[in-house]
């Protein structure tokens, strides 16, 4: 058995179970996006080792399919059980190289097991159904797996985005080639070798990293693969919905989002304060669900700005290593480069700068944690997910007013809500275009509920029973 990585010194591909690297191989820096520092070397795969993964994983398909339940669910299991054991150190593997706080990074590895140990159970659930038929005549419907699955994982959450490409397709029967981030290797590595070490053969689930669209391209032009599944940008979500439809492959699609926050008159000010201002700050707001439009009933909206912003002023931003660290570096350069940009726009088009918009020092990644109110819908930041530590609070003249300006963008992955109206509640139920409400709370995950969105936001679900069942097909069975 092979314990978990300690650094990044070793990074590799994994291909037929066997750890690749060297070579002629291209390589890429993997950085500490804390202090700007190189990590470690990323080999990318050639054509000849993607070549190689798509055969094992054709090869692994036949033969995971035959598998019993009881067998994939065991493998599911024994893998949650080491993510829990290795958890400290897959967790410093992730601060290290995406930033988040440790305390965070652990909890991303836990929840992982967490939803390997559900994902486990489904195993046994793909119940189909029969028909009724006459007498002499029977119709059923069965899940059988969809195929090899190609899995694309985005660098914010570099173990769950993983977990989620490889835990539903290898529980479904499939086999899986995953693409964690280039930038956040380590961590998916480590959770891709807990399930080689639980028993998952090396040739249903393997590891491959490059150039994304030299990779995604020569993956999705194989028969072999069946299905796509991606986590990212609406902007790389379309463009490989086109690639996959040259040869009608299956898609799940889980992309960008601009979460409104709907703060309703009848609302505790502190209740939502307490709660919201941690959650538009977790992961430097480099969350696809992040809070990002806070929409308050204008009675409210003095107190709510003054609240938020005081809170905002409290939180310790540093080192994610660093055991008071409340909020780490964003995770690249691009990062703190394009929120500066967009609070310019935002600023010059008149929104009201109350606290932050800087970047923090010159080493890493660093930006304070920022606060715009008053702005204007024209601003650039209004409109386009800004993925990063700040907070857009606007005053909002009814509860009309707030639903349209909740939909009024075309994405709808995540909405929060804050109101003790039972009516009003069941109107946003039904009325919030997004895939996922929270109302009077901050979370909108967990291993048993579907995760996904609507519109730009994607289609199909991870997580829950749907993780399952979207690497898998229904088969219609007659007999008479």
């Amino acid at each position: 058995m092979t314990d978990a990585p300690s650094d990044h010194s070793s990074l590799h591909l994994l291909i037929g179970g066997e750890k690749v690297s060297g070579g002629s191989r291209k390589t890429q820096d993997v950085i500490d996006p804390a202090t700007a520092e190189v990590l470690g070397s990323l080999p990318h795969a050639t054509s000849d080792d993607l070549d190689t993964a798509l055969a094992n994983a054709d090869k692994g398909f036949h033969s995971w399919r035959k598998e019993s339940a009881d067998k994939r669910a065991a493998a599911l299991h024994k893998a949650a059980a080491l993510l829990r054991e290795r958890a400290g150190a897959i967790g410093e593997l992730l601060t290290r190289e995406q930033g988040k706080p440790q305390r965070e990074a652990m909890g991303e590895v836990i929840y992982c097991a967490m939803l390997l140990e559900f994902y486990a159970g489904e195993c046994k659930r793909a119940y189909g159904r029969t028909l009724v038929r006459p007498e002499g005549q029977s119709a059923r419907v069965i899940y059988v797996p969809v195929g090899p699955i190609a899995g694309f994982a985005a660098w914010n959450f570099p173990a769950i985005n993983v977990v989620r490409k490889v835990g539903g397709a290898i529980a479904a029967g499939c086999s899986v080639i995953v693409k964690p981030s280039e930038e956040t290797p380590a961590a998916g590595l480590a959770l891709v070798q807990a399930l080689l070490d639980a028993g998952v053969p090396g040739d249903v689930c393997q590891v491959v990293f490059g150039v994304p669209d030299e990779v995604s391209r020569h993956l999705l032009g194989s028969p072999i693969i069946r299905k796509v599944t991606f986590t990212g940008s609406t902007a790389v979500g379309k463009h490989l919905v086109k690639l996959a439809a040259d040869d009608l492959k299956v898609t799940t699609m889980e992309l960008g989002g601009h979460a409104p926050v709907m703060v309703f008159k009848d609302s505790d000010v502190d209740t939502v304060l307490d709660t919201m201002v941690g959650a538009a700050y977790r992961n430097a707001g480099q969350v696809c669900v992040s809070p990002t439009r806070f929409l308050i009933e204008e009675d409210l909206f003095p107190a709510f700005r003054d609240g938020f912003v005081e809170r905002t002023k409290a939180i310790k931003v540093g080192n994610g290593m660093e055991k008071d660290t409340q909020m780490g570096p964003m995770a690249n350069e691009r990062g703190p480069e394009g929120l500066a940009k967009k609070i310019a726009d935002a600023k010059d088009k008149g929104a009201k700068l109350d606290t932050g918009g800087e970047r923090i020092g010159n080493q890493g990644f660093f930006f304070e944690p920022t606060v715009l109110s008053e702005v204007p819908l024209d601003a650039e930041i209004m409109n386009e997910e800004p993925f990063g530590p700040i907070a857009l609070l606007n005053p909002m003249a009814n509860a009309d007013a707030i639903v349209e300006e909740a939909n009024r963008l075309p994405y709808g992955l995540a909405a929060y809500a804050w109101t003790n109206d039972p009516k009003l509640r069941s109107r946003l139920a039904a009325e919030v275009e997004a895939g996922m409400l929270a109302i009077n709370g901050a979370n909108v995950s967990a291993p048993d509920a579907p995760f996904g969105g609507v519109k730009w936001s994607g289609f199909g679900r991870e997580d829950g029973e749907e993780g399952v069942m979207h690497c898998m097909v229904a088969k219609t069975i007659h007999e008479s």
